[in-house]
């Protein structure tokens, strides 16, 4: 008698979980007319990206928008990631950010830097004679506070992600499987992620965040945040990697760096790396705490 092996038997090939969330997405694309992609180059942009080539072919493009709140490398990795699609790329360069409400770093920043950003966007959109636009949410995000969503529905950008039900873990296992490389990149929302509510938004708080995180990730700590208090830098890796961050070399380099750069204090997070982790201070009512 054939003997079945019960972990043959009870664990689906690769990607099973998500092929049929492939098929929804594919037809949710494929029913649009043409497609407009906010793209940041990240790994939800990036996945939705390349689906909505696949579903649309040249009926699709990407829309990347600049500005001192992101990171240069990112730029560079959008512009790489799109010309490895083969999707036509737009770039929108804001230059510093001026806007006085949000260098004022409310609470609400996020909507009011999503208005700002994804009204360029649009604009651009059209000018392509594309009326459809889309955002990499995710089924993660709803769980966050993140008031830039309002923004997004108040304008009508669509989120093909979430709305057929894409969590973070299973756009990375479809990425892989589709053989993107940004499958197991590390997240990087924008820059004043780092600066704590009601601390203002200034050009030089922006480059030294950039300017550390980069020291970091060329000792290799890929998954970093550098947090902004003023003179002191709160640096947050993985808790697997604290031992490595402390061992004298590298704590020692370390210092001597983010010194050069302007922080007068170097610290670090015990407990390690948390996305969002600045909107512990805001309270249930949308707020700050006191």
């Amino acid at each position: 008698m054939e003997t079945i092996s019960k972990k043959n038997s009870a664990s689906p090939p690769p990607g099973a979980a998500t092929g049929g969330k492939m098929v929804n997405l594919l037809n949710y694309l494929s029913s649009l007319d043409g497609l407009a992609v906010a793209f940041s180059g990240g790994v939800d942009s990036t996945f939705l990206l390349a689906a909505a080539k696949q579903a649309l072919l040249d009926r699709v493009l990407a829309i990347t928008v600049s500005s001192s709140l992101i990171p240069a490398i990112e730029i560079r990795c959008a512009k790489d990631a799109a010309a490895d699609l083969g999707v036509k790329h737009v770039c929108i360069d804001l230059g510093e950010i001026t806007d006085p409400e949000l260098l004022a770093n409310p609470s609400d920043r996020c909507y009011i830097c999503k208005n700002n950003v994804f009204s360029e966007i649009i604009g651009a959109a059209r000018k392509h004679g594309i009326s459809n636009v889309a955002d990499g949410t995710n089924t993660d995000d709803l769980k966050d506070f993140r008031p830039g969503m309002k923004a997004i529905a108040e304008l009508k950008v669509i989120s093909p992600l979430a709305e057929t039900g894409w969590n973070k873990a299973e756009i990375r296992e479809q990425s892989r499987i589709m053989g993107l490389d940004t499958w197991n990149k590390p997240s990087s929302p924008c820059l004043a992620t780092r600066i704590p509510y009601g601390m203002p938004i200034t050009t030089a708080s922006l480059s030294m965040i950039e300017q550390a995180e980069v020291v970091l990730a060329q000792n290799g700590f890929a998954q970093c945040r550098v947090r902004y208090f003023g003179h002191t830098a709160k640096i947050e890796v993985p808790e697997n990697e604290i031992s490595r961050l402390v061992s004298s070399e590298i704590r020692a380099h370390i210092i001597v760096e983010l010194r050069k750069i302007g922080f007068l204090y170097v610290t670090l997070d015990l407990e390690g790396y948390g996305s969002g982790r600045l909107n512990r201070a805001i309270a249930e009512t949308g707020s700050l705490e006191v």
